[in-house]
């Protein structure tokens, strides 16, 4: 969770696709137009006229430039060599525990591994066990698209130095042929146990292990983000010195205190609010898992594409609900209107705000802070016209309130590009923020169709959740010191951009919505 985060993939193979949520292109920029003021006379008169095609053409002049892309870190690859024909898999996610488990048997040997990202030591996690001593053997590597490059310690460390894009590829560009912006670095440490095991460096870029009774795996990143308002380049911030920092604490302790710890900050959050709509839950979830199980589970599958099919649908009725993969339950509501699924989503919702969205991390992204391209759709960028917003309605009615810390120091900072693009750009007071944004606090009119590109009230939107956290919790402090400037600010726009119209009533002009036309 926190400010990184894996999805898992590819049964017995990998675990990939690792984020670090400050990991983007591009760098702050000039988010204002001094040939609006003029440009949005003329389209105001033309609207007036009723010549509505003819103002949509000219408000292309007011369109500013996209927005910067948030980019994967990189892929952790666990590959176990022989471990092709296997039985009895599962792999789960426990909503209770924040925890991810794959289980499966090569034989007479059962392989279990677990993964967890914490939150107080700002590491992903993972031990590989198995029930016989010497039995875990597996290569470790790192991979990333960026521009990068690896080195092997001797002390079983795996270094991944790069640097972003300077600025957002476009198309199919390769993110590497840009100049170098955000620096990153990723360490992932391998510990074992067992007399046996060996640990041995190949092409100075993974580990083979081999014969270990378990391992534990850490990786810690950084990135040399300072903050919205600095340059990458201009940042002092060194992320191998930041990495090695946040490692060299995590691994002074075992992986149950690790575990420990990662357990007492989630539940303290995720255990706060239970959910009982069927007569068979618990009142928590329901099934506490989000499961994904594989076809004929009892039989050996041999596996040449490492992907997971869904269990056969004639198998789901010995299956209790908890067994089942959540896919099949989907599909079945349709007919069994199964109301511990509704409980289920309802928890992996928490579950999610909670996993991208913290106290010291960046705001949720368009639909959280899970992404494996460098020119993801949309960039996978903050969108004020409903999607940042619909990622935190959940945090006060499901008491998740310190999880909108992120939005609120977000807003702050786009309050403070905002007022530049509304004083240059309109004229008004206050401050303004347009339909989509990114790390960088972007608040100038997004490029594209002017329906949707110029859409002005993405701050008075997000403002909404300044009263709201006021009004669930009555802090007037909150009110006074963090939510009112900003409240203040948004309204002063609001009324800067109301003008009088032909019949005499205020108006917007032009008046534009995101989802219509």
């Amino acid at each position: 969770m926190d400010k990184r985060w894996s999805r898992i993939y590819h049964d017995t193979y990998l675990l990939r696709c690792v984020q670090y949520d400050t990991l983007w292109t591009g760098g702050p920029g000039n988010y204002t137009n001094p040939q609006a003021p003029t440009v949005l006379s003329e389209v105001r008169s033309l609207v007036d006229k009723g010549l509505y095609p003819e103002a949509t053409a000219v408000a292309y002049g007011l369109s500013g430039d996209e927005t910067q892309s948030y980019q994967p870190l990189g892929d952790i690859d666990l590959a176990f060599g022989e471990h092709i024909k296997y039985t009895n898999y599962k792999r789960y996610l426990d909503l209770e525990s924040a925890t991810v488990n794959v289980t499966y048997s090569v034989g007479e040997v059962l392989y279990s591994r677990e993964h967890f990202s914490s939150n107080p030591h700002q590491v992903i996690a993972t031990k590989i066990s198995a029930n016989k001593p010497g039995a875990v053997s597996c290569t470790v590597s790192l991979a990333t698209p960026l521009d990068h490059r690896i080195r092997v310690t001797d002390a079983n460390e795996i270094i991944m130095e790069g640097s972003c894009p300077g600025e957002k590829p476009a198309g199919d560009d390769n993110a590497s042929d840009h100049p170098p912006g955000m620096k990153f670095c990723a360490i992932l440490y391998l510990l074992t146990s067992g007399a046996n095991g060996q640990v041995q460096v190949l092409n100075d870029k993974m580990l083979k292990l081999d014969g270990a009774d378990s391992a534990v795996l850490l990786l810690a990143a950084a990135t040399s983000f300072e903050g919205p308002f600095v340059k990458p380049s201009e940042s002092t911030l060194d992320p191998v010195t930041s990495a090695f920092t946040t490692l060299n604490m995590a691994r002074s302790m075992s992986y149950a205190q690790l575990k420990a710890y990662h357990m007492d900050d989630y539940q303290s959050l995720f255990q706060r609010v239970s959910l009982q709509l069927s007569r068979g839950s618990n009142g928590v979830l329901g099934g506490s898992t989000l499961a994904h199980l594989p076809e004929n589970i009892s039989q050996d599958a041999e596996v040449s594409d490492c992907t997971v099919p869904m269990v056969d649908c004639s198998r789901l009725n010995e299956l209790n609900n908890s067994e089942k993969p959540t896919v099949d339950r989907i599909i079945s509501f349709r007919h069994d209107e199964d109301p511990s699924l509704v409980e289920l989503l309802f928890q992996f919702g928490r579950y999610l705000l909670i996993s991208c969205s913290r106290p010291g991390t960046q705001v949720s992204n368009l639909q959280g802070i899970w992404n494996n391209e460098t020119n993801a759709p949309w960039g996978t960028a903050p969108h004020p016209n409903i999607n940042l917003q619909m990622n935190y309605w959940p945090s006060l009615p499901c008491n998740l309130s310190e999880c909108q810390d992120p939005l609120f120091d977000f807003i702050g900072s786009l309050s403070v590009n905002g007022a530049k693009t509304a004083k240059v750009n309109y004229g008004a007071n206050g401050w303004v923020s347009h339909q989509v944004t990114d790390l960088w606090a972007k608040t100038s009119p997004d490029a594209g169709d002017p329906s949707w590109a110029l859409w002005p009230m993405g701050g008075p939107w997000l403002a909404t959740h300044l009263w709201e956290h006021y009004s669930f919790t009555m802090d007037r402090e909150f009110l006074e010191r963090t939510a009112y400037p900003l409240l203040e600010g948004s309204a002063s726009f609001l009324l800067s951009w109301l003008i009088e119209g032909q019949d005499g009533y205020l108006e917007t002009n032009p008046s534009t919505s995101p989802w219509q036309r």
